[in-house]
């Protein structure tokens, strides 16, 4: 995906949600340029430090994408993206939104998978969905009640019990999603 500069009316969008100042009080030099650097380098798998150089110091715009997702601004635009119109500029910058909260997963955490899952924008997952944890079929299949039968006996009470083991091992592994996920496949799946 190829990020492109945020226009005036999309970026007039986006001020309402941004912090404009720091903790200090401090107020932010160039917002437009803070957020095009992070959309610039959340449509790639590289680090923080390959940043541009036009894009200015890589640790201040790393900083302030980390008190972003502090603040909840991930949270507030996926919900923002959901309840806007589709003629809206935030729908046209959905698709760099979407690439950003990949890189917030990893510190807002599973809170925030359970979010993107029920609203239905799996493209802000920080990795294909069925690698990634799914609390929602963990609520299912807590509500299911699944017993083994009481004496296994004859070989086809034999089968039936392997063959529920194994269904069940299976759903416990795509609830609890992969451990490692390659950093190239987090960020670069599409």
């Amino acid at each position: 995906m190829i990020p492109h500069p945020l226009t005036t009316p999309q970026f007039q969008a986006l001020l309402p949600f941004i912090l404009p100042a720091s903790p200090a009080g401090r107020q932010i030099g160039d917002l437009r340029a803070r957020m095009n650097a992070i959309f610039a380098l959340a449509c790639t798998t590289d680090p923080w430090r390959c940043l541009p150089p036009e894009h200015g110091k890589a640790d201040t715009v790393a900083r302030y994408f980390r008190r972003l997702t502090h603040a909840g601004l991930w949270e507030k635009l996926l919900h923002a993206i959901k309840d806007v119109g589709p003629n809206h500029p935030l729908r046209d910058i959905a698709p760099l939104i979407c690439r950003a909260c990949r890189r917030a997963v990893r510190l807002r955490g599973l809170k925030f998978i359970v979010l993107i899952r029920r609203l239905g924008l799996l493209s802000a997952l920080n990795g294909p969905p069925s690698k990634l944890p799914n609390p929602d079929l963990s609520e299912n299949l807590k509500r299911l009640a699944v017993t083994l039968p009481g004496a296994v006996t004859t070989r086809r009470d034999i089968a039936i019990a392997r063959a529920l083991i194994k269904t069940l091992r299976h759903l416990h592994r795509l609830v609890g999603g992969i451990k490692h996920i390659p950093r190239k496949l987090r960020l670069g799946w599409s």
